[in-house]
């Protein structure tokens, strides 16, 4: 059964969604890259070109694309919705409803935080309140449904379920957060438990795959810390302890893995660290509160350097280009608040919390942006969005579709 598991993982690998495709939480590669070109370097203060837009309820859920259909979640009402468009034009092809009473504890919004993940036929869809659905990309049919929080007795949280599901060969994986149940495997096409490992809470922060000491592993940021798993069965290789002193913290933006390396990062007076993954032990290359204290935004990696915001969003925050390798600042602009960005085609495309979506250089050198405009009002937390020339964003109110192909 093991070999047989493992056959599928590898599989699994191969046969992944083009990269012209935003099948998930931050994109093919699940790191904020594409490999897209030929894209806009530049445009007027009204934005790029829009294609098509529509209006949307409220969530943090991102949009994400397959082929010629994008899906968003979102909240009208007490309805979850999840809607299917043509990703060319934004025509309807079907809405999948539930009903919730989900009502957010602190009032942060009562939306959906977790983003959909599509793989093959299959979108899995993860709500506030803990329900996971499989639902037919096809037919908007539902083909099966648990209700995490029920099963596995989840204790309560500050904000709902913000993580997002990952798939890795027929396994879809959940930082659900039960004790004997912080990390749940399920299989794919049933939904039934494969396995299940740690006492570890759920983070608002999605896991990753790398692959690490030449083995595929699972990589989580937990409300505890760093834990990589084996997928084949659940086995914790590796943990490191990495939260806030105070329990009414957050871990919330996603790893990022360069090579045997794992960057993490939180704020509440927690800060950022590398950390090299060797065979017996995790040691750390840096660790600081000065460089890039992440609040939720996750960063991205290039060459040898990360962009991303540093700070809490309630304080203001700082974009900043941090060293690798040490953490050195080589860069910080003020003015962004929180935001999400997109690496492509040699730039950062870059949403603010605030509707602005700005070009930036991909340098180290120092910052300059070489376009911004005022493109969404209200707040938008929810990630960009980038397939087939065409750039996607949200806010609680709208959701936009650019033409970001150079003519």
């Amino acid at each position: 059964m093991r070999q047989l598991l493992g056959l599928t993982l590898v599989l699994g690998v191969v046969c992944a969604l083009p990269a012209a495709d935003w099948p998930q939480f931050l994109g093919p590669t699940r790191d904020a890259h594409s490999t897209e070109t030929g894209l806009l370097r530049a445009f007027s203060e009204k934005g790029p070109p829009v294609l098509w837009e529509m209006e949307v309820g409220e969530g943090y859920s991102s949009p994400v694309i397959a082929g010629d259909r994008l899906l968003v979640l979102h909240r009208v009402g007490n309805e979850d919705l999840l809607d299917c468009v043509e990703a060319a034009t934004g025509k309807k092809r079907w809405t999948f409803r539930v009903a919730t009473s989900y009502r957010d504890p602190l009032g942060k919004g009562d939306g959906p935080r977790s983003t959909p993940v599509i793989d093959g036929k299959a979108v899995y869809c993860l709500c506030a309140d803990g329900r996971l659905f499989c639902i037919d990309l096809v037919t908007g049919k539902e083909v099966w449904k648990r209700a995490l929080h029920d099963d596995y007795a989840v204790p309560g949280s500050f904000f709902g379920v913000g993580t997002s599901p990952l798939i890795e060969g027929d396994l879809l994986v959940v930082n659900v957060g039960a004790r004997g149940a912080g990390i749940v495997a399920l299989n794919k096409m049933s939904g039934k438990e494969v396995w299940k490992a740690t006492d570890d809470g759920a983070s608002y922060a999605s896991p990753v795959t790398a692959a690490l000491g030449g083995k595929r592993q699972l990589v989580f940021f937990t409300r505890q810390g760093l834990v990589i798993l084996d997928p084949r069965d659940g086995t914790e290789r590796h943990r490191q302890r990495w939260r806030a002193r105070i329990n009414a913290s957050v871990n919330a933006a996603s790893p990022v893995v360069v090579g045997e390396e794992i960057f993490l990062s939180a704020c509440y007076d927690t800060g950022a660290i590398v950390l090299k993954v060797t065979r017996d032990k995790l040691q750390e290359v840096w660790s600081n509160d000065e460089s890039l204290s992440c609040h939720f935004s996750t960063s991205v990696h290039h060459n040898g350097f990360l962009y991303g915001f540093d700070g809490r969003q309630e304080q203001g925050t700082h974009f900043r280009c941090v060293e690798w390798k040490t953490g050195k600042v080589r860069w910080s602009k003020d003015g962004f608040g929180c935001g999400s960005l997109v690496l492509a085609d040699n730039q950062l495309i870059v949403l603010s919390e605030e509707g602005e979506l700005v070009l930036v250089e991909l340098s180290e050198k120092g910052y300059r942006e070489t376009a911004r405009a005022a493109v969404l009002k209200g707040t938008c937390r929810a990630h960009l969005a980038l397939a087939n020339g065409r750039l996607y964003a949200r806010s609680g109110t709208r959701l936009v579709c650019w033409d970001f192909k150079k003519k």
